[in-house]
């Protein structure tokens, strides 16, 4: 066996389902099916990914907005604590009104990750009420809102790379930027013009914001959408911003430490205005985020579902393909089985009883038994062909049946041609011997004679046996009237040879029908013939006779070498009629003879072995080749 054979046949015995047509078109759809499942998989997981991430964008842009919300109430509660500190007094009312509003949005935004950045804020108002630094406030304030922004980015992975959600994720966070540098600039400058003018480093201060807040803008600019940038456009186009310029100059003027006049209220309510706008561009564009990833999130989805649908499809058609092509090779193969049984169960012996039926074999030749119109099932061209081979089978077959049916009759023909020339010619020799014997007054050439009439009645047995296997149905001998069964055992014991070791002496009687007598005497001859072969010459074969009940049994009983349980299974089998004599050796053609003439009388053979050694043969007559008994009247 080939390294390849040893692979595939190990293969065959590890997969189940491998010894049948359907379990290998199974396998061999699994296997492309399962790669493709895989694909589908990876795909799946692939969307299932762009999903969540989508999903995960969208939460962080509605974080961001919470924090983006509280950050700008705590700018304003940043810049009025600065001016109240910086001496505008008037900030008073508006400050205890932004408190409030910034504790609504903290308690909106819910619990804050890592430490509290406004843990402090209540001891840092009470600071303020108390007239406390305006420059440690304002830095708390501001630490406060750049941790808030720190701990809620807005940069991180977006659903699929999207180009134009990572693009407002940018703009988000340059807007919040340049949000918070605008926050700051009112707050710190709200305290200087309380004060009058810049103290300590609080105009540098003011430049790194302003710095900042170009920058951010530069940054929204290259990241924001043309609708975007218009608005933050409008948002500085107001007059309120436009004032904000103005105040701006006048506090850049005076860089030097010099005097400042500018309205804190006038500063405040415009840089406030500015803010405010500021922070609805930025709720603009987090919409816009957050739409985007909505729009990402749905297509992702809609991809997954797909993608799961496509692979129950997938199942479905490799299911269905297994199916239908298993179908399509087991149906055909299927007929083609059923035909070959057909044929080998019907069709072939209808056949060969046609063809034995037949008058010289003429009938085979001109009226087929096989169907040569009968349709090839199936449309592959593998299963054409094997039915096309099938069918030469059959033909094959058919012929060969032919051959050995006509061989078998002219077999049989020609034994019983055989038989009948020799019955003719030995019955002209014993009616020749019988002539010889009744002139013949020397002892010793009579007692030849007797010895040479022995043989030839011997012979006619054996011609006999020739008819009885050829199929003669009538019997070449008849008695008229009945005999007893003690004759019909002693004409069967003359026609073997060493007939003096056969002990008759134990026979109830019985009479037999004239009809059945041949028959009976025959199989008798062969039985008793078969046990004198098989037993020492000085051991006897014994005949007895006896009723049971209706019918009335013989038996012929050895002494010699027996036989083994399958050879006894084998001559009964032989026995019974069932076998054909051609398929035998020629020692054991007795055997079937007396099947024959057992199937002519109806009665029933057996073989057993006999208690101590030696064989046993039984032979059950029944009621229909026994004549009734008549009564013998008693004499006075």
């Amino acid at each position: 066996m080939t390294p390849t054979a040893k692979v595939v046949g190990r293969l065959a015995r590890l997969t189940p389902g491998w010894s049948t047509i359907r379990g290998r078109v199974t396998v061999v759809l699994a296997v492309p099916t399962c790669l493709l499942l895989v694909l589908t998989g990876l795909a799946v997981a692939d969307r299932a990914a762009d999903w969540a991430a989508a999903r995960e964008t969208r939460d962080r842009v509605d974080r961001v907005l919470a924090v983006q919300a509280l950050v700008h109430e705590l700018q304003r509660e940043r810049g009025l604590s600065n001016g109240l500190l910086g001496g505008a007094r008037q900030y008073r009312d508006d400050l205890d009104a932004q408190r409030a509003r910034s504790d609504t949005a903290r308690a909106a935004l819910g619990d804050l990750p890592g430490a509290d950045p406004l843990g402090r804020l209540t001891a840092v108002r009470s600071t303020v009420d108390a007239d406390g630094s305006r420059t440690e406030t304002f830095a708390f304030y501001t630490d406060a809102i750049a941790t808030l922004t720190a701990g809620h980015p807005t940069q991180g992975p977006v659903a699929a790379g999207d180009r134009e959600l990572d693009d407002a994720m940018g703009a988000l966070r340059a807007l919040g930027d340049a949000t918070e540098s605008v926050a700051l600039e009112r707050g710190s400058l709200n305290g200087v013009f309380a004060a009058g003018r810049f103290r300590d480093d609080e105009y540098q201060a003011f430049a790194d914001v302003r710095a900042a807040r170009v920058a951010a803008l530069r940054q929204y600019a290259t990241s924001a959408t043309p609708d975007q940038r218009a608005a933050l456009d409008k948002a500085f186009a107001t007059a309120d911003a436009r004032r904000v310029t103005e105040l701006e100059k006048r506090a850049t003027a005076a860089a030097d430490g010099s005097r400042v006049t500018v309205d804190p209220d006038l500063w405040w309510r415009s840089m406030t205005v500015l803010v405010d706008d500021l922070y609805g561009v930025q709720r603009g564009v987090g919409a816009d985020a957050r739409v985007r990833a909505g729009e990402l999130s749905s297509a992702a989805a809609g991809q997954l579902a797909g993608f799961v649908a496509l692979g129950f499809l997938i199942v479905a058609v490799a299911a269905a393909l297994a199916v239908l092509s298993a179908r399509s090779i087991t149906r055909p193969l299927g007929a083609l089985a059923e035909e070959a049984d057909e044929v080998a169960g019907v069709r072939l012996q209808e056949a060969v009883r046609r063809i034995q039926e037949a008058e010289g074999g003429t009938e085979a030749t001109t009226s087929p038994p096989y169907r040569t119109d009968a349709p090839v099932p199936g449309g592959a061209q593998e299963i054409t062909q094997l039915a096309a081979a099938l069918r030469n089978v059959e033909r094959t077959a058919v012929g060969l049946a032919a051959e050995q049916a006509a061989l078998r009759r002219n077999t049989s023909e020609s034994l019983a041609n055989l038989g009948r020339r020799n019955q003719s010619l030995l019955r002209r020799q014993l009616g020749l011997i019988t002539t010889l014997e009744s002139q013949e007054i020397d002892p010793e050439a009579l007692g030849e004679l007797f010895e040479l009439d022995h043989l030839a009645t011997r012979m006619r047995r054996n011609a006999e046996s020739l008819l009885v296997l050829a199929g003669e149905q009538d019997p070449p001998r008849a008695w008229p009237g009945t005999v007893t069964a003690r004759e019909v055992v002693q004409s069967a014991v003359a026609e073997v040879e060493h007939y003096q070791r056969v002990a008759t002496a134990d026979i109830e009687p019985c009479r037999i029908r004239g009809d059945a007598v041949a028959d009976l005497s025959h199989l008798l001859a062969e039985l008793i013939e078969n046990a004198l072969v098989y037993s020492a010459v000085q051991l006897p074969v014994e005949v007895y006779g006896w009723r049971d009940l209706d019918e009335y049994c013989l038996a012929v009983v050895d002494r010699g070498v027996g036989m083994g349980a399958d050879d006894l299974a084998r001559a009964n089998a032989r026995l019974s009629g069932d076998e054909s004599f051609l398929v035998a050796p020629t020692r054991y053609l007795g055997h079937y003879v007396v099947g024959r003439l057992a199937a002519r009388l109806g009665a029933h053979v057996e073989l057993r072995p006999t208690d101590g050694n030696g064989i046993t043969a039984y032979v059950g007559l029944p009621v229909t080749v026994l004549a009734p008994e008549v009564a013998v009247p008693a004499t006075t």
